[in-house]
């Protein structure tokens, strides 16, 4: 299924003025990297956060959000938001805002090291 551009171009909007965005096409959606981190995203209709995982509890509570299980497995620290929980402009903009409050502490994911072949000599 593909992304929701309505919800991208919300987010893409709520972060234009937030400097070292980058937009990278993955995991069948689309995902906002804040200084080179993965900070928010959008996989089919829902709107991917990476937060503190400190928050689970609290955030889990909120409607319309629910722990990000893409592999199966929940992942600590990540969380859907469905339509329902981002409805209105001060809901899309507290999740913009606890993603980004994150980002300033999170670690970059681990870059895969190329593979280097050595030949014979």
């Amino acid at each position: 299924m593909p992304y929701s551009e309505k919800i991208a171009e919300r987010l893409r909007e709520a972060l234009c003025s937030v400097p070292k965005v980058e937009e990278k096409k993955m995991f069948g959606g689309i995902c906002f990297m804040v200084n080179g981190k993965m900070c928010i995203g959008i996989i089919g209709d829902e709107m991917m956060c990476r937060l503190d995982p400190a928050l689970s509890e609290i955030v889990l509570e909120k409607k319309g959000c629910r722990e990000m299980d893409f592999t199966g497995q929940p992942m600590k620290g990540y969380v859907y938001v469905s339509e329902e929980g981002m409805k209105t402009k001060k809901d899309f903009e507290y999740w913009i805002a606890l993603a980004l409050e994150f980002n300033k502490t999170a670690k970059a994911a681990k870059k895969a090291k190329a593979k280097t072949r050595k030949t014979a000599k």
